[in-house]
C-alpha cells in the first residue's frame, strides 16, 4: 500500500544520479507585483489562525512553473488535465487516508478542478490555502473527538473489523460516519497497545499525549509548509523525483549531503502518521549496526541508555530528525515497528550509537570465502559496494589519490587476484547510486572497451557515457548481487554487464530509477528577493542501456531470480503512480563479451531449482518472505481481542524460528570466511546462495 507524504522531504537523493546538464538559457522571469488578495469562502472557526501566501512564493511559484515547461524531461502541459490531477495529489497529501475532511467538503472544492492551472501561471495560491484553512479546521475537530473517545472504555469482545488501507475508501458523507470511522480507528490503537503489553488506561495515556502533540504540530504549520505541500502535489504530477524544498528543507538537504553531520546515518519520511526509515546511509552508525532496515517505522525515540521513550507518532519529520540528531558517541533509542513483522508486530528498542557520517567511510570492502563442494576446492572473492562515492573536489583540484569507488574496487580486485580466487561477485544490495562517471569506469574494469550507458535529456538530445580504458582489468568468472533497492547507478553498471554478456546478475529486479536529476537554487533567478527562496530538484534525463532499452520503470531483471519480499507495486519506481514510461531508443554499437549465453543462463537456474527443493535454508526464506507479503496484504482488521490474540499465534507460528535470515542486507557481523573443508553455511543467505551460483558459474566455465 504506497502513502503519499504530508510533508514531502527530500529523501529521494539516495536513488538519485545527479548529471549537470547545461540549459541553454535562463528563462525570461518577471516578478509578480503584487500577492492576489482572496476572502476565505468557507466558515472557519474564529479561533482558527487562517495561513496566507507570502509574496516571494507567488514569484516562485511563476518561475518554478516556467522552469519545469522548459527542462523537465516529460513534457506535460500544464492544462485542465494536469490541473485536475494536481487538485487530486493535493487532497491526497492532506488527507491520505481519508479521515478529516467529509464528501461534502471534496464536492465543494469542485469548482477548482480546472482552474489550479491558470493560477499557477499566475502566482495565485488562492486554491491550495483556502483548501488547508478547511481542513486544519476539520483537523482540530478530530482531535476534540479523539480526546472525548478516550474518556471511556473500549470493548474488546464485540466482532468488529477496522479498514486498515483506505486508498479505495471513499470520503465519510456525514459526521455521524466520520465519528464512527474514528471511533473503531483509536479503538483499533488503543487495542494494538493493550497486544502489546500496555493496560487500557496506559494506551489513553499514549493516545491523549499523541494527539496533543498532533494538535501543536499543527499549530506550527507556517506558511512555507502549505506551500511546500502544494508545490511537491504540482511536482509529483510530473514524476517522483522532481520536488520543492523550502528554504528550511532545503537547508536540511544541505545538512544532510555534508560530511560534517553527526546521528545515525539514516534518511527519514512520513507515512501517514508514522515516521518510515526511507533507507539507511553507507557508511553510518544504522549501517554498521544493521538493526533498522528500509521501511521500519520509528514510533519512539529516547535520548540515552536511561532517557524517557517520547511517543513520536504524528509528529512532523522535521522535529523527529532533531530529535534523532545528535553529537557523536551519544546513544539514541529508537522505538520501532519493524517492515517485515507487519501491522501486528510488536515495537523493539533499538540502540544506536551516533557518529560522524562521512560518505568518504562508506568505501567498497572485499572478503575470500573458501569452501568445498563435492570434492572441489572454491576461492571465491566478494566485493560490497555500497554506493557508487567519488570525491569530486579532490579530483578537480588534481589529487591523484582521491577517493572513488573504481579505485578502490580496482586495488581490492588486485588483491584478490593475488590471493588466487576462482571468481568474483559484485555486492550491490544496499546500493542506491551515486556518481554517473563511477559506474562507468567501474564497468570499464570488466570489459574491454565501448559504450556503458546511453543519457537522453530534455531536448532529446542522446549522449553515450563510454569506456575508452582498451583494456580489462578483471576477465575472470564474475556475478553480481542485487535487490529491489539497487538503484539508479547500480543499475547502469548491472545493465551493462548483463548487456555485454559479461557475468551473471543474481537477486532481485532492481528498483527501476532510470531518470536523472538537476538540484536548481530558485534564488539565482530572482536575485533581487531579499528572503531565502527553496531549491526545486528536476528532471532533465532518462538513463538508457547500451541495447537501447530504459533502466527506467522496470529496472534490471536478473538472469537468476532469489526469492523477494517485494512486490514491484509496492517497492521501487513502478508503486510511483507519476513514474516515468519504459521505452526504447536506438541501440549503441558495442562487441559483446559473450563470456555468458542463454544456455548457461538455463544451466545456472537448472541447478539452482535443485538446491531450492532441497536446501532448508531457502525453503525457510522462501517462508519467511511469504510471511512478510501476507503482513503487508492485510487489508482489514479485527478489533476483537480474542481474534487478535488467535491471529498473532498463528503468526508465530508461520514465522521462523531462525531470525538471522539477512534477506537484502549485507552483512558484516556473524559470517564466517573460514568455512574450507565444511562447506558453505551462512547467516546471509542471499550471500550464500550468490556464492553458490558463482562457484556453478566457475564449474561450467572448467566444463
Amino acid at each position: 500500500m504506497k502513502k503519499r507524504l504530508l510533508i514531502v522531504l527530500p529523501v529521494i537523493l539516495v536513488l538519485a544520479s545527479f548529471v549537470i546538464l547545461p540549459f541553454k538559457s535562463k528563462p525570461v522571469f518577471q516578478e509578480a507585483t503584487e500577492i492576489p488578495e482572496f476572502t476565505l469562502k468557507y466558515p472557519i472557526n474564529d479561533t482558527i489562525k487562517v495561513l496566507y501566501p507570502e509574496q516571494k512564493n507567488v514569484n516562485e511559484t511563476i518561475l518554478i512553473t516556467e522552469l519545469l515547461k522548459r527542462y523537465h524531461y516529460k513534457k506535460i502541459p500544464l492544462n485542465d488535465s494536469l490541473s485536475s490531477v494536481i487538485l487530486n495529489n493535493y487532497l491526497e497529501n492532506l488527507d491520505n487516508s481519508k479521515l478529516y475532511f467529509l464528501q461534502s467538503d471534496v464536492d465543494s472544492f469542485e469548482p477548482y478542478r480546472y482552474l489550479v492551472d491558470d493560477m499557477l501561471k499566475q502566482g495565485n495560491l488562492e486554491v491550495p490555502y483556502q483548501l488547508f484553512a478547511v481542513f486544519k479546521e476539520r483537523y482540530y475537530e478530530r482531535i476534540a473527538y479523539v480526546n472525548e473517545l478516550l474518556q471511556h472504555n473500549f470493548d474488546f469482545t464485540k466482532d468488529e473489523s477496522f479498514v486498515l488501507d483506505r486508498d479505495s475508501s471513499a470520503y465519510p458523507n456525514s459526521e455521524k460516519e466520520q465519528d464512527e470511522l474514528w471511533r473503531k480507528y483509536i479503538k483499533n490503537e488503543v487495542l494494538t497497545y493493550v497486544l502489546n503489553g500496555k493496560t487500557q488506561d496506559e494506551a489513553k495515556e499514549i493516545l491523549t499525549k499523541r494527539y496533543d502533540t498532533y494538535k501543536t504540530a499543527m499549530q506550527q504549520y507556517k506558511s512555507q509548509d502549505v506551500y511546500q505541500i502544494f508545490m511537491n502535489s504540482y511536482t509529483e504530477s510530473l514524476d517522483p523525483h522532481t520536488s520543492y524544498f523550502n528554504p528550511i528543507t532545503a537547508e536540511n538537504f544541505d545538512i544532510e549531503m555534508s560530511k560534517s553531520l553527526e546521528g545515525i546515518g539514516a534518511r527519514l519520511s512520513k507515512e501517514g502518521d508514522y515516521t518510515i526509515v526511507y533507507s539507511i546511509v553507507p557508511g553510518g552508525p544504522a549501517f554498521k549496526g544493521n538493526e533498522l532496515q528500509d521501511n521500519d517505522k520509528i514510533i519512539g525515540v529516547a535520548q540515552g541508555d536511561d532517557g524517557e521513550m517520547v511517543d513520536v507518532v504524528g509528529w512532523r519529520n522535521d522535529d523527529v530528525v532533531q530529535l534523532i540528531r545528535g553529537k557523536k558517541g551519544t546513544v539514541v533509542r529508537l522505538n520501532v515497528l519493524k517492515a517485515e513483522d507487519g501491522i501486528t508486530g510488536k515495537p523493539v528498542i533499538v540502540r544506536i550509537v551516533r557518529d560522524k557520517i562521512n560518505l568518504e567511510d562508506a568505501r567498497a570492502e572485499s572478503k575470500v570465502y573458501e569452501f568445498e563442494r563435492d570434492g572441489k576446492p572454491y576461492r571465491l572473492g566478494v566485493i560490497n559496494i555500497p554506493s557508487f562515492y567519488k570525491d569530486f573536489k579532490d579530483a578537480s583540484n588534481g589529487n591523484a589519490e582521491f577517493n572513488s569507488t573504481t579505485r578502490d574496487v580496482k586495488k581490492l580486485i588486485a588483491d584478490l587476484k593475488l590471493k588466487g580466487i576462482d571468481g568474483l561477485l559484485i555486492d550491490l544490495r544496499r546500493n542506491g547510486g551515486g556518481a554517473l562517471d563511477e559506474a562507468v569506469e567501474l564497468t570499464g574494469l570488466f570489459i574491454n572497451n565501448g559504450p556503458v550507458v546511453q543519457v537522453k535529456d530534455y531536448e532529446g538530445r542522446i549522449k553515450e557515457e563510454d569506456d575508452d580504458s582498451n583494456s580489462v582489468f578483471y576477465d575472470g568468472p564474475l556475478t553480481v548481487l542485487t535487490s529491489r533497492l539497487s538503484a539508479s547507478a547500480s543499475e547502469i553498471f548491472s545493465a551493462a554487464i548483463q548487456d555485454y554478456k559479461r557475468g551473471v546478475i543474481i537477486g532481485e529486479r532492481t528498483f527501476g530509477k532510470g531518470t536523472v536529476q538537476n538540484l536548481i537554487n530558485l534564488q539565482q533567478y530572482i536575485p533581487s528577493e531579499k528572503e531565502a527562496l527553496g531549491q526545486l530538484k528536476l528532471t532533465t534525463a532518462k538513463f538508457y542501456r547500451v541495447d537501447g532499452g530504459s533502466t527506467q520503470n522496470r529496472g534490471v531483471t536478473p538472469d537468476v531470480k532469489l526469492p523477494s519480499a517485494f512486490d514491484h507495486k509496492d517497492i521501487g519506481e513502478s508503486s510511483y503512480p507519476s513514474a516515468l514510461k519504459w521505452d526504447r531508443i536506438s541501440a549503441a554499437k558495442y562487441a559483446l563479451a559473450n563470456t555468458v549465453d542463454e544456455q548457461f543462463i538455463a544451466q545456472l537456474n537448472s541447478r539452482y531449482d535443485q538446491r531450492l527443493r532441497a536446501d532448508s535454508d531457502l525453503q525457510m526464506l522462501t517462508k519467511e518472505l511469504d510471511y512478510t507479503r501476507k503482513m503487508r496484504n492485510i487489508k482489514e482488521i479485527s478489533l476483537n481481542e480474542e481474534v487478535r490474540r488467535k491471529m498473532m499465534d498463528e503468526e508465530e507460528k508461520i514465522k521462523p524460528e531462525n531470525n538471522k535470515i539477512e534477506g537484502i542486507i549485507y552483512s558484516k557481523e556473524g559470517v564466517s570466511s573460514s568455512t574450507a573443508n565444511q562447506g558453505l553455511k551462512l547467516e546471509d543467505v542471499y550471500l550464500e546462495e550468490g556464492l553458490l551460483i558463482l562457484a556453478d558459474v566457475v564449474q561450467l566455465k572448467d566444463a
